[in-house]
């Protein structure tokens, strides 16, 4: 995608994918929820940028887990958590600002079949 010269849209939008499990499961940038656990073939769309703002993780079921994010940028898998631990019931915010591109994916799963809950904020630029 070129640099953007002429009008867009910038809107904060959020995500969310409940019961997150072992299955790596691609969040959505659509302003739509994962529309199910373990689908990981949605990618950035064409002519956007996507800024993360902030993911919370929660952990619903009691358990402790690990979790693990990978962005792909169309040929590699670059890692932005690698089985960060979760205890049982708690939280854990990811508070970081990524820039994503055009067919970047971004994956998360978790390192056993847990159930965690994901919330996530990003700034939508549109340049369709």
């Amino acid at each position: 995608m070129a640099i953007p010269s002429g009008s867009g849209t910038e809107v904060l939008c959020r995500g969310t994918a409940h019961a997150l499990s072992n299955s790596a499961t691609a969040l959505r940038f659509d302003r739509n929820p994962v529309s199910a656990v373990g689908t990981n073939t949605v990618t950035v769309p064409a002519n956007h940028i996507i800024t993360l703002i902030t993911m919370t993780f929660v952990e619903v079921a009691g358990n402790a887990e690990t979790i693990s994010m990978i962005i792909r940028d169309g040929t590699n898998d670059i890692y932005i958590l690698d089985a960060h631990d979760l205890p049982a019931n708690s939280t854990f915010i990811l508070n970081e600002k990524i820039v994503l591109h055009p067919s970047d994916k971004v994956t998360v799963f978790l390192g056993s079949a847990g159930n965690v809950d994901v919330h996530y904020s990003y700034i939508d630029q549109d340049w369709s």
